[in-house]
């Protein structure tokens, strides 16, 4: 068929999206080369998603590690603007995350969109807290002595966090955002259901001012992947959100073996809910410091 300038119309195919890992910056395939099907609500086929291996978990402990001095040594307010920078980037591909959130979640359009406007909102959220979380969890201690004695909190280390199951987006962003606002470094086990969302996420972070490294996001069997982070030497801290309890248990007792901080899941009725601060201080370390105050002379008066 022609138009009015007699060149001829040729139907064109659709360039399906290929859904990678993200780890260390990169979009990397899984090593095994093996993917599983994606498919929404009703049972149509979405896309195929890398199903990750335990090379893969290795290699993004490996990278969360790497970034790990970097972005904890960065200061309190330029994690905040990365972070803020991370919600202005959601904002700008607003209409993807709505159309893979409902079609993950089986939402209709308004709600999907309810649902990524609280996702953003709550990255900004987070991006506010990055240097206020240290005045209300630290401070100085009363002591008796010519001592201060200061608290202040620090990020515990590379982190691994079991995505919600159930809320492929808004629960994702509200267990990865706290990890990183403050300072710790993430590998992130996408929904195994509906990993689409998070695998986007990671395209949004590579575009943003997020250091490569600093969040980490595999999709696949949840149990598969789980089982070596939770008994990593290198891994600090665990988040079971996305485990259920037979899991959790068995994570639990692998995470044992290296002292692991463990963040065991808990119901939540609304991820739209005010968070609180729970799953920030989850993942700090209280660092305390003792300096004397030099007293001067025999009458005790000191500075």
């Amino acid at each position: 068929m022609s138009d009015k300038t007699g060149k001829t119309e040729q139907n064109r195919l659709s360039v399906f999206k290929t859904y990678k890992l993200y780890v260390g910056g990169k979009f990397p395939r899984s090593e095994s080369g093996r993917v599983y099907e994606v498919t929404d609500s009703q049972g149509n086929w979405l896309a195929n998603a890398p199903l990750s291996s335990r090379k893969d978990a290795r290699d993004a402990v490996v990278a969360a590690r790497k970034a790990f001095g970097g972005w904890s040594g960065a200061t309190a307010y330029n994690r905040g603007q990365v972070l803020y920078r991370v919600a202005e980037m959601l904002e700008g591909r607003r209409g993807q995350f709505v159309h893979e959130v409902a079609d993950a979640e089986g939402l209709s359009k308004s709600k999907a969109a309810a649902q990524v406007d609280a996702a953003i909102d709550r990255w900004v959220w987070y991006a506010g807290w990055t240097d206020k979380i240290a005045q209300v969890v630290g401070g100085g201690n009363p002591v008796a002595g010519p001592y201060f004695n200061l608290s202040s909190p620090e990020p515990t280390g590379v982190v691994a966090v079991l995505a919600p199951q159930e809320s492929s987006f808004l629960g994702l962003v509200s267990v990865i955002a706290p990890v990183i606002a403050t300072g710790n470094t993430a590998v992130v086990v996408a929904s195994e259901r509906s990993p689409l969302p998070a695998l986007s996420l990671g395209e949004v972070l590579a575009t943003s001012d997020v250091p490569g490294g600093v969040v980490n996001v595999l999709s696949g069997r949840t149990a598969e992947i789980a089982a070596p982070l939770a008994a990593h030497q290198d891994v600090n801290a665990i988040d079971l959100a996305g485990a259920d309890e037979i899991l959790a248990k068995e994570l639990e007792i692998a995470a044992a073996d290296n002292l692991k901080r463990v963040l065991r899941p808990q119901p939540v009725d609304d991820w739209s809910a005010t968070p609180g601060i729970d799953r920030m201080t989850a993942f700090l370390e209280t660092k305390t410091v003792w300096h004397p105050t030099g007293s001067l002379g025999a009458s005790g008066s000191a500075y």
